[in-house]
């Protein structure tokens, strides 16, 4: 600890002397307000700190105190349905104690309750030898999470007292004999610097598919459990709603969603969807099972750039349990813009558009915490965390360093395109220009369960895509008359993919999400239709007999994605019903 006084203030960015022994990264309290912040760079004697509350009225000769601890959170139950602000500032006990609608400086609060007792079920008994990661025993945590009580990394021993009952998360509830002899206090609270990764066993190769229940992302630009994914796009083209789906929908254990910059309206949408949204899985409150944590661009700059290593914390810690956590960041161009406004203050040399030099470094540190682990501990338990975020480039603009350098990291990249949204097709992901370098191991897995189908039919209907693309241009040159029969039927498939299958209405309750047995067989009926009716023009059918002639059945197609996952029977008969009605096309023989 140390004691130090100001001698500039620059908006957020402090510089402070004698602060003897102070490091990087430690937290300090500034001014005899108690404003928090934390000492950025050392040089010549003087600290930089980057405050987290707003710095007016405060100046020069003001006292400093350095208190010899990094940014860290607080980890243990209590965290699933909280929103907190970007270092962990609880926002409704906050608003109770500040009597405001608004941020008050100098409060100090706990991130968690100190005090609410949780009942602890011991998993290990007196004399068992525990290390780093084992499971001591669990709480349930909400209805649908059970929080598994850790063993502290860097600790280990022999449990010489364990005990069941109701224990705040400051109580010991395990007591160890360590190596030396001495014994160590467990309680449930660990804290951890936000900054510093937490440690794993190894790092594992994804492997399965994260099911979203968005047919354009997990048919075409699927992305792994463990695996990454940027969304950038221009205004109003869907980011943030895309973002929403996932969280909602997807199949993993855990959601953590950082509102990064993000205006306070969406944040107050995601706080009322989600406390009001019944998860599929267990028939309970989605927020049983999410962390929020908001910084919106009307709060301190510094604490938004604090806010995705909060989040990321948080999501590592229940990986470490053993659990797939999906953590959503919206967006991290307005993370980039607090670096940028940071490096601006320090006087850095600036590199690209003003953004500081080591820009691609900040966003490959946080991409790459990320990924499908081995955790520590004896049992062998695996997590993962899949990061998916948001960037929003200046008018669409993805040539620009925050796009660029995410998408040197990440192995998903759906691209929101704004005239697609304009022609009110969401989720606006165009299908040219996105990828995934997952597909071709998430095929294989895929193609298991459905005998070899899925990759084929995939493949087949992206092609149909492309292929409208250039038999469009032909089509603006000639005309349409002047295509064969084959490229015609083509381009009506293609219009049916993009309009029947890729188009999904969020706000539709059947709709807004579609299981992967359901996506199967609403694209294998719209490809048998295109089969099955260019076998009906080798065999002399003409174009226009089966265009009229399929009127009801082309509408049944495009209407069966409103069919609910308990009546998947009818999708799967709908087959038949193809068939049947082009062969009588075929056995009529000719237009009358």
């Amino acid at each position: 600890m140390a004691i130090g006084e100001i001698i500039k203030v620059s908006g957020p960015l402090v510089q402070a002397i004698g602060l003897h022994n102070a490091k990087i990264h430690e937290i300090c309290k500034v001014s005899d307000k108690g404003l928090l912040g934390e000492i950025i760079e050392l040089k010549k004697g003087i600290a930089s700190i980057q405050v987290y509350e707003e710095t007016n009225g405060i100046g020069p000769g003001e006292v400093v105190e350095s208190i010899g601890t990094p940014l860290s959170v607080e980890l243990a139950p209590g965290l699933l349905g909280q929103m907190f602000d970007g270092i962990q500032r609880p926002l409704d006990k906050f608003m109770a104690q500040a009597q405001s609608d608004y941020l008050e400086r100098g409060i100090t609060i706990d991130a968690l309750d100190w005090q609410k007792k949780w009942t602890f079920v011991p998993k290990k008994a007196a004399g068992d030898t525990v290390e780093a990661g084992d499971i001591i025993g669990v709480v349930q945590e909400t209805e649908v999470v059970e929080h598994r009580v850790m063993v502290p990394n860097g600790v280990s021993g022999v449990i010489k007292e364990i005990k069941a009952g109701n224990f705040s998360i400051t109580e010991p509830v395990c007591i160890l004999e360590t190596a030396n002899g001495t014994e160590k206090k467990l309680p449930m609270l660990q804290r951890w610097p936000v900054r510093k990764p937490r440690p794993s066993r190894r790092k594992l190769k994804p492997g399965s598919p994260l099911i979203t229940g968005q047919r354009v992302v997990d048919t075409f630009f699927p992305v792994a459990k463990g695996g990454s994914a940027a969304v950038p796009g221009p205004f109003g083209a869907g980011k943030t709603v895309v973002q929403h789906q996932i969280a909602k929908w997807s199949d993993v254990d855990i959601v953590v969603y950082v509102g990064c910059g993000e205006r306070g309206n969406e944040m107050k949408d995601v706080i009322n969807e989600f406390s009001e949204l019944i998860d599929p899985k267990t028939g309970k409150s989605l927020m049983e099972r999410t962390v929020l944590i908001a910084n919106t661009s009307n709060m301190p700059v510094a604490a938004r750039e604090a806010s995705i290593y909060t989040g990321i914390t948080i999501a590592e810690y229940y990986r470490d349990m053993g659990y797939d956590v999906a953590i959503m960041a919206d967006s991290t161009s307005r993370w980039a813009e607090a670096l940028r406004e940071m490096s601006g203050r320090l006087q850095e040399i600036p590199g690209d558009e003003g953004y500081p030099a080591y820009l691609g470094s900040r966003i490959a540190e946080y991409y790459e915490r990320a990924g499908r682990y081995e955790t520590l501990g004896s049992d062998n338990r695996e997590g993962s965390i899949t990061a998916i975020g948001a960037v929003s480039p200046a008018g669409g603009d993805i040539s620009e360093p925050v796009t660029q350098n995410t998408l040197r990291i990440v192995k998903v990249f759906w691209a929101l395109d704004s005239a697609l949204a304009q022609k009110r097709h969401f989720p606006s992901i165009n299908w040219t220009n996105s990828y995934s370098l997952y597909e071709n191991e998430l095929l294989e897995y895929l193609d298991e369960l459905f005998d070899g189908q899925w990759s084929k039919q995939v493949h087949e209907a992206m092609t149909l895509l492309q292929e409208e693309e250039r038999l469009d241009e032909i089509v603006q040159l000639v005309g349409i008359e002047a295509l064969l029969p084959k490229d015609r039927m083509t381009l009506v498939i293609a219009r049916s993919i993009r309009q029947d299958y890729l188009q999904q209405n969020a706000f539709d309750d059947v709709d807004t999400f579609t299981s992967r047995e359901k996506q199967f067989y609403l694209l294998r009926n719209i490809l048998s239709f295109y089969h099955e009716s260019l076998r009906a023009i080798e065999l002399g059918a003409y174009f226009n007999e089966i265009i009229q002639g399929t009127i009801d059945l082309r509408e049944k197609i495009a209407r069966s994605k409103y069919i609910s996952e308990e009546n998947l029977d009818q999708l799967m008969n709908l087959e038949n019903e193809i068939k049947e009605a082009l062969q009588q096309i075929v056995e009529k023989g000719g237009m009358e």
